[in-house]
């Protein structure tokens, strides 16, 4: 089951016969193709990479924007779509979400926007149940328990405010998680993974999901220096003789600004 944290729906067009995948909202296309298109003005995107990475999947889409699965998705994975100009965006997906063709929008950046990051990354031990949630996918190796990147920030206007996206996550195994039906690990779970900021703890992720959305706190903030993001992955609760690790899988990290 997925879960979306956090929403963000564009309507900045309407086009009577389909609405697009903007911010996690899910909706049919028409006809017997997928496409990309500019979640502005509904124009489609052509040559925006298309990728399933647990899959080792990776395609473009044509001039008009179409393009076609060619992977088996039988449990959540994550789905991301990459085109220079626009903002990172992911989505789990899962055996369900291609039944019919879909429409994905897609956001041009605006010149303040950093992109942090757009590799998936696992963190954690590699040691986890069949039951975790989403370990099915899990492909990537994890490189620890802890990620973490040190990327400048320019100065921006006086009242933007700034938040950290995570495009995606799985394999979190919290009680939440469990309760909402998730992770299917009956006999434990984990303390949530921990957002950090410049050093300075600033958020828990509690669930799985797509577009999270994290507030960093203006006082925190470096401009026009170096500054830090980690993400800690979280730990069995129930496992006393040795410090087991929530194995956890994210992709696409940037930086999103809007007016203060």
């Amino acid at each position: 089951m997925r879960i979306l944290v956090s929403l963000i729906v564009i309507c900045s067009f309407c086009i009577p016969a389909w609405s697009a995948i903007s911010g996690n909202i899910e909706k049919n296309g028409y006809g017997d193709t997928n496409q990309v298109i500019d979640a502005q003005n509904g124009k489609p995107i052509g040559s925006a990479n298309v990728s399933l990475p647990s899959k080792g999947f990776r395609t473009q889409t044509d001039a008009h924007g179409r393009f076609e699965l060619g992977a088996k998705v039988d449990a959540p994975t994550i789905m991301s779509v990459d085109k220079e100009g626009y903002k990172p965006f992911s989505l789990t997906v899962d055996g369900t979400t291609f039944s019919k063709p879909i429409v994905i929008g897609i956001e041009k950046t605006n010149p303040h926007d950093i992109v942090i990051d757009k590799d998936m990354y696992h963190i954690g031990d590699d040691n986890y149940s069949e039951n975790s949630a989403n370990a099915g996918e899990f492909k990537v190796k994890a490189i620890g328990p802890y990620y973490t990147k040190i990327f400048p920030i320019k100065q921006g206007s006086p009242n933007e405010q700034l938040y950290l996206i995570i495009g995606s996550v799985i394999g979190i195994d919290t009680k939440m998680a469990r309760d909402m039906g998730q992770s299917k690990v009956t006999t434990a779970y984990a303390s949530p993974p921990e957002i950090y900021f410049n050093g300075n703890k600033i958020a828990e992720l509690q669930l799985n999901g797509d577009n999270q959305q994290i507030k960093l706190p203006a006082n925190l903030v470096k401009y026009n220096q170096n500054n830090q993001v980690t993400i800690k992955c979280g730990v069995n609760l129930f496992q006393m003789a040795y410090i087991d690790y929530d194995d956890v899988e994210f992709m696409n990290l940037y930086i999103e600004s809007k007016p203060g």
